[in-house]
């Protein structure tokens, strides 16, 4: 047996239309009631049930069909996930390759830059995702993943060049979406 033949099997018995968006979702859900302490510091017991609860509650009607047509979360799950990891390894590979040039950041405005790209290009794959744009650019992009990575290196080969080519700033000046980007920066500092 090989790998592509345990893969088969394992997606025969659902494991990504069952047992990865459960844990997926479940894992999400327990780790935010974690961290904000809604029940209580000591309340483990109550967040593990609302997170079983909700990964329930979207991977049982996937699996009898109960969604409407376009509104099945587990589909759009599995349509978004895949153009996701590949912003996310574009965005490790700009940072790898910025890091090799050796340039500096002091204000730090790049990872606010990479966060605002990162969060428009997640709200678009998950609308395109679920069909909310229909029709016209956002299906030419996301209907092929050959195009899809063609837009992405665009983009991350258009950042890395309006980084090294950006005219350093008067100290002291700073623009709109540098101040934005900034803001942004330090309240993911602040999270950590």
């Amino acid at each position: 047996m090989d790998f592509s033949s345990i893969i088969i099997s394992l997606e025969n018995l659902g494991l990504t239309d069952v047992l990865l968006p459960f844990i997926l979702i479940f894992a999400i859900v327990f780790a935010v009631l974690q961290n904000i302490n809604l029940f209580g510091k000591e309340k483990k017991n109550i967040n593990v049930i609302i997170a079983l609860v909700l990964a329930l509650t979207v991977v049982i009607p996937h699996v009898t069909g109960n969604y409407p047509p376009g509104g099945d979360v587990v589909e759009i799950m599995n349509k978004a996930l895949p153009s996701i990891s590949l912003i996310l390894i574009a965005v490790i590979m700009l940072l790898l390759l910025v890091g090799v040039w050796g340039i500096r950041y002091t204000g730090g405005s790049i990872k606010g830059l990479i966060a605002i790209i990162s969060i428009g290009l997640v709200v678009y794959i998950f609308g395109s995702s679920a069909g909310w744009w229909s029709g016209g650019f956002g299906n030419i992009i996301t209907a092929n993943p050959e195009t899809t990575a063609v837009v992405v290196a665009l983009l991350v080969f258009g950042i890395i060049i309006w980084v090294v080519t950006a005219e350093p700033r008067k100290p002291g000046e700073q623009s709109m979406l540098g101040s934005l980007m900034k803001n942004l920066n330090e309240s993911f500092e602040k999270e950590r």
